[in-house]
């Protein structure tokens, strides 16, 4: 009895595996339309290669540019924090010099030593 009810499954199973196999030999692939639409991907994708690349360029110039500013805004960032320490310092001596009744010089005169005046070192 067991045969037989093996053979009968063996006779149903590869039954439905031969109906399986001709629904899917039944459809065909429109071979013209999958290359077609590889080759359409394909366009696409080398169009969205060129823009990143154009967007990468125009990354890279915008940072050298912004270097190139932060160089010269550094060099005039120290040009005038020179400058204006200059300036204060130069307040202050003003300042300075008018507190203690400085006058600015117009005559100079030189006074003459004498030879004796000085003493020698021995």
């Amino acid at each position: 009895m067991s045969t037989a009810i093996l053979r009968l499954h063996y006779k149903t199973a590869t039954h439905k595996i031969k109906n399986k196999i001709s629904a899917v030999a039944a459809v065909r692939i429109n071979w013209k339309a999958v290359y077609s639409a590889a080759f359409l991907f394909c366009l696409a994708m080398l169009a969205w290669y060129i823009v990143m690349v154009n967007q990468l360029t125009k990354g890279a110039y915008l940072i050298k540019s912004y270097n190139k500013d932060i160089r010269t805004l550094t060099t005039e960032n120290k040009v005038l924090e020179a400058g204006f320490a200059e300036s204060e310092f130069f307040g202050k001596v003003g300042l300075k010099a008018r507190k203690l009744s400085f006058e600015k010089t117009t005559n100079v005169i030189y006074l003459q030593l004498l030879q004796n005046s000085l003493a020698e070192a021995k």
